[in-house]
């Protein structure tokens, strides 16, 4: 595509919304204060929300569809094709096989599907019915603590047995269409991770895996709490799939982005349309650290912003001199911008200049590094954590975990950025 480096370097980032794909709604053209998350489901995947518990029928109707769903399971993680493909209809079962085939190509390990209420009849159309199902999955590592997925299964009465006729995408999940509820998948299973992608692009995931698993070792360094993920996930889009997976509709400067799926866990996209090899190094690490630092139900404060960008990028400096870090014009044009001088008010909006985006997270980077170099990485992870995912405020956090104040650490951070461009 002959873009520099440096261009995708600007245009990799991922907006906070698409990164922390568990927002339940959002305002058109805002990024939202608070990310919430509807009843969480419990260790096996199943939901803690009821809705109306229905007639006796209804109720009886929902346990044998669950038990079929249940036989399901046991087949999907059994390989057996067959048993998947005979709870449903001859119509449904080229959709299910390509299904079935995408998630054996994923390793599944665990699929826990659990009905949430009672199965609905669908309105003019006899003998037909809808219900809701959250599904618990883990991929190759048997026993996780499993992601989540909303499916709506419909159903048609066979007499007195249904038959399933479709396991549709949920409008209603939060994360948005996983791509192995979408697309036919290659896939290629490291020691850490997992990429997967579109049969047409098969030849470029040997290169995708061997990058991408020397960036999961530098990631696992900032996992919060020592414990990194059992395993990282990344996507490789093209762009139809850019357009589609997980919702779609990223700003146009985006080059990747994680975003929650449960369990810990957030998956990795990557937008084969705007990454060059030249570029991909960085972008990983800048991810896959997304990946093992945020919370699950991702960050509550737009102000954090610059925190959470500013140690993927340190991240995905992976260790290099300030002076050869790429924004650094990017950041002096900000400066000389108008910015107004203050962390929690650097985050780009999403139709920001790419200038503009590559400024704001190398202030970001600029202050964690900073921070580092000041405290060493460990307490400013600890920093991390108390205001990431503890919610602490920068000033409680800094009291304690540096034993400074933060108006006095703020002021320093945004000093040393004004140094280092001059």
């Amino acid at each position: 595509m002959g873009e520099r480096t440096r261009t995708v370097r600007q245009r990799r980032r991922w907006p906070l919304w698409t990164a922390l794909g568990l927002a339940l709604g959002l305002v058109a053209g805002a990024v939202p204060g608070v990310l919430l998350r509807e009843s969480a489901p419990d260790a096996a995947g199943r939901s803690a929300a009821n809705a109306d518990p229905g007639t006796a029928a209804q109720r009886r109707l929902g346990e044998r569809m669950l038990a079929l769903l249940d036989r399901q399971a046991a087949a999907l993680v059994g390989a057996d094709r067959a048993g998947f493909l005979a709870v449903a209809e001859p119509a449904a079962r080229p959709a299910l096989s390509r299904r079935y085939a995408a998630l054996r190509a994923l390793r599944v390990t665990t699929w826990r599907p659990a009905a949430d209420g009672v199965p609905e009849a669908v309105e003019g159309r006899s003998g037909e019915w809808r219900q809701t199902v959250t599904v618990g999955y883990c991929f190759v590592v048997p026993d996780c603590a499993p992601s989540t997925v909303e499916l709506g299964a419909r159903w048609r009465l066979a007499g007195e047995e249904p038959r399933l006729t479709a396991l549709e995408p949920s409008e209603a999940d939060p994360a948005g269409v996983r791509p192995w509820q979408m697309n036919d998948l290659a896939v290629t299973v490291g020691k850490r991770v997992v990429v997967a992608t579109t049969p047409a692009q098969r030849r470029k995931l040997p290169g995708l895996l061997a990058q991408a698993e020397t960036a999961a070792r530098a990631a696992d360094r900032y996992a919060i709490g020592g414990r990194p993920p059992d395993r990282y996930l990344v996507y490789y889009a093209g762009k139809g799939e850019w357009q589609r997976w997980y919702g779609g509709g990223r700003p146009k400067w985006t080059a990747g982005y994680a975003v929650g799926v449960g369990g810990g866990r957030h998956d990795v996209v990557l937008n084969a349309q705007i990454v060059t090899p030249a570029g991909l190094d960085d972008l990983l690490r800048h991810e896959l650290t997304h990946a093992a630092s945020l919370p699950d139900r991702g960050y509550a404060d737009r102000a954090d912003w610059w925190l959470v960008e500013g140690l993927a990028e340190y991240a995905g400096a992976d260790g290099q001199p300030v002076h050869r870090y790429d924004g650094l014009t990017e950041v002096r044009d900000l400066l000389r911008g108008g910015w107004s001088g203050r962390l929690e008010a650097v985050a780009p909006a999403d139709d920001a200049s790419d200038d503009r985006v590559g400024g704001a997270y190398g202030v970001g980077y600029l202050a964690v590094r900073h921070l580092v170099d000041r405290y060493g990485e460990q307490r400013m992870l600890d920093f991390y954590r108390a205001v990431v995912h503890q919610g602490r405020t920068p000033e409680q956090a800094a009291d304690e975990v540096f034993g400074d104040p933060w108006s006095m650490l703020h002021d320093d951070c945004v000093a040393y950025v004004r140094a280092v461009v001059g």
